[in-house]
């Protein structure tokens, strides 16, 4: 008898603790990891996770475009039954069936950064990606005189944020700017030497290129690497999403300005919504983590400071 009641309670102390485990861990899934952006968001879903007594599982694919292996992921998560999953999709359709599957499970999701075709979420964070791109093009447009060619280097086909950027750029140089030539679209697919490759074949081809808008970290990088080898100083480029290089070019005269998002934000709201549901609040069901377009005597001002610069290795060490 006593054995039975001996095993009862280590039974109870297991599941117990298997349950504890379940609600303190909570999956976040960014699109990659290798760029400081997403660094900056993890920084900002650990703050949140702290505040809520979560712990925060990162895992993100190798590529920006491996959406296959993004699924894998947060498949795992939800098998797992995490206490939520916070994710950043790499494409808007090809997400869809894991997420609602984590719905089903009872997961809560939050879904950051790029949107996705299905409504079981419980929030959305996210820059307004298309104010973000019609920033970029009332720049260009002032940059240029409202005239000249220019190029949008995007990241890949299906990703919805950077879509949303295209299409308001696009939209806005077209209604406002129509002096403006925009001789369409090139992909760099997440990768700066393929971002390099693509804008060097623009150059080539339009010699009196005038303007260039990089609509994500690694296409900013490959564009302005391309400008450098064909000093192209002339070519007014505005980028989108800062690191510590984009904003060394930026000085150095090679890119005009900048679009800069809050990724801190991002990652803290996106964690913060599961935490307020779990407590049995109502997260907001769209979060705007805002967005800024900087030029190089911007760099002084302290806001612009503490958006470019948070101490995000006090929480990532």
């Amino acid at each position: 008898m006593r054995l039975i009641v001996l095993l009862s309670v280590l039974a109870s102390l297991f599941i117990a603790g298997c349950r504890r485990e379940t609600k303190r861990v909570v999956g976040v899934v960014p699109k990659g990891a290798n760029h400081i952006f997403w660094q900056t968001v993890h920084a900002g879903a650990i703050k949140a996770a702290h505040e809520y007594g979560f712990e925060v599982e990162w895992n993100a694919p190798a590529l920006e475009i491996d959406s296959s292996r993004q699924i894998e992921i947060v498949e795992s998560m939800v098998n797992r039954r995490l206490a939520g999953i916070a994710l950043a999709p790499v494409d808007k359709k090809a997400l869809v069936g894991v997420v609602d599957r984590a719905a089903k499970a009872g997961i809560p999701v939050s879904i950051f950064d790029s949107g996705i075709d299905t409504g079981n979420r419980i929030s959305f964070v996210a820059t307004n990606n298309e104010e973000g791109g019609r920033m970029a093009a009332r720049r260009m447009g002032e940059a240029l005189g409202g005239k000249g060619k220019a190029v949008v280097i995007g990241f890949m086909p299906g990703s919805a944020s950077t879509m949303e950027r295209e299409h308001g750029f696009q939209d806005e140089i077209r209604s406002k700017f129509p002096g403006i030539d925009i001789l369409g679209l090139q992909f760099g697919m997440a990768d700066r030497a393929k971002a390099m490759a693509v804008t060097e074949n623009v150059l080539t081809a339009h010699p009196d290129l005038a303007g260039l808008f990089a609509d994500n970290e690694s296409s900013s990088a490959g564009a302005v690497q391309a400008l450098k080898s064909r000093n192209a100083k002339g070519v007014k480029m505005v980028a989108f999403d800062a690191s510590e290089q984009l904003l060394a070019d930026m000085k150095a005269g090679w890119i005009d300005s900048i679009v800069v998002q809050n990724p801190f934000r991002m990652g803290y709201e996106s964690v913060k919504a599961i935490g307020m549901y779990l407590k049995g609040e109502k997260p907001p069901a769209s979060v705007d983590s805002g967005a800024a377009l900087i030029r190089p005597e911007d760099l002084e001002k302290p806001e612009v400071k503490e958006l470019l610069f948070p101490d995000i290795q006090k929480y990532l060490r």
